[in-house]
């Protein structure tokens, strides 16, 4: 599967479309007009969301004048639309995405030196090629250095999950 710059176009028009048009339904909640004593909490951003909407609008309609033009181009002889996204890159985000969420998953129920230790030596090993023993001792120290950086130097705790209680932490 090959997704073509038209759809990552119509994909990222519609998002921020809808980006903007929730923008404008909660502001329109708060109020978006003029009182006394000045703007109505949600007047920035019901105006911002109408600007998000209107720019959508505008690369929407331009993204369907554009693939015309290419589709026109292409049955004349011409070069075909330019691939945004091949099978081999797509599968490369598709593993790097579902690494992050991973980390995001681990760091929430074991904490993040855990998740730390976890996504820097699996990316490293994987993705960087480096060696199993090497990428577990970077991705160590890395978790030490956030130790040290938050906890013990700006004493601000960070999320350690099980680990806490365990290192009899607080």
């Amino acid at each position: 599967m090959t997704i073509k710059v038209f759809h990552a176009e119509l994909g990222t028009a519609v998002a921020t479309g809808l980006l903007g048009l929730a923008g404008v339904i909660g502001a329109s909640e708060l109020g978006y007009g003029w009182e006394e004593s000045g703007p109505q909490a949600g007047y920035f951003p019901f105006y911002v969301g109408l600007i998000l909407i209107g720019a959508s609008l505008w690369n929407l309609v331009s993204a369907f004048v554009h693939h015309r033009e290419a589709v026109a181009h292409a049955a004349s002889g011409g070069d075909t639309e330019e691939p945004f996204l091949d099978r081999e890159r797509a599968g490369r985000l598709g593993v790097f995405i579902a690494a992050l969420l991973a980390f995001v998953i681990v760091t929430l129920t074991m904490g993040i030196y855990v998740g730390s230790i976890l996504y820097i030596t699996w990316s490293a090993w994987r993705q960087g090629g480096y060696r199993l023993p090497l990428a577990f001792g970077v991705g160590l120290a890395f978790a030490v250095a956030l130790y040290v950086i938050f906890e013990a130097i700006f004493k601000i705790p960070l999320l350690k999950g099980p680990i806490e209680p365990l290192l009899g932490i607080y």
